[in-house]
């Protein structure tokens, strides 16, 4: 089974996704904040990070740099979801060692596309 850490600070946003995703079979931790999303990626063996733009703590950016430091996280994928839509924030986001970057909003099926074309590359 696929283990994804999604880390979001919209509780609704965080249980749509996680119903979306567990319904299709993959095993979601998730992460309220930055703080507690570097806890768990830290610890965890994750197939998939998502991590949220803005978020308490640490912004998804600081969150991925920080994963991109640790030795056993540089080819981890990470998806980035944002309403920060601008080019610059996108260019931001790869700098920062993100792979994918998703705007939203968006569907849930939208997501499962990509998450399963992630994890099935």
């Amino acid at each position: 089974m696929k283990r994804i850490l999604l880390a979001d600070d919209e509780e609704v946003l965080r249980m749509l996704i996680v119903d979306t995703l567990e319904d299709e079979g993959y095993e979601i931790d998730e992460a309220e904040d930055g703080r507690e999303a570097l806890e768990k990626a830290g610890s965890g063996d994750y197939d998939l990070i998502i991590l949220d733009y803005m978020m308490p703590e640490y912004t998804g950016i600081e969150v991925a740099k920080q994963i991109r430091n640790m030795d056993s996280h540089q080819d981890i994928q990470i998806l980035m979801l944002s309403a920060k839509n601008q080019q610059s924030d996108i260019e931001t986001s790869q700098e920062a060692g993100i792979n994918y970057y998703m705007a939203k909003p968006f569907s849930p099926l939208q997501l499962l596309d990509l998450v399963e074309e992630i994890l099935n590359a």
